[in-house]
């Protein structure tokens, strides 16, 4: 099992993601709720894909938390598959759901990749 697909398996509960496959690249999806291109950053480094999330939540006036449990930021490192790189990596963001493509090469430097709205 690679080391990706286990490193999701730790992810909190509360984050929803898949990961694919084709030849050439690795997709992975994940559910982010309310966030968007401005509050995702995402980038490459070590041989690690590192995303740092927020999301705002709104409280109506009439109302206070008896339990909150959807978190405001999600923190992630999860390690490359061995044959995928950051670079020309493709990232987009549409209703809290990052789509991030991840082509299969060689190993390459550190890069941030940019996020998109579609």
């Amino acid at each position: 099992m690679s080391a990706l697909r286990e490193a999701m398996r730790e992810l909190p509960d509360a984050v929803f993601a898949d990961l694919l496959e084709s030849d050439d690249a690795y997709l992975l999806v994940i559910d982010l709720p309310g966030a968007n291109e401005k509050t995702v950053d995402v980038g490459v480094s070590d041989g690690k894909l590192e995303i740092e999330a927020r999301r705002e939540k709104d409280v109506p006036m009439d109302f206070s938390y008896l339990q909150e449990e959807r978190s405001l930021f999600l923190d992630a490192d999860l390690p490359l598959p061995p044959d995928a790189t950051g670079a020309d990596a493709e990232a987009t963001i549409d209703r809290g759901v990052l789509e991030l493509r991840l082509p299969k090469r060689e190993a390459t430097p550190e890069q941030e990749i940019h996020v998109e709205s579609r």
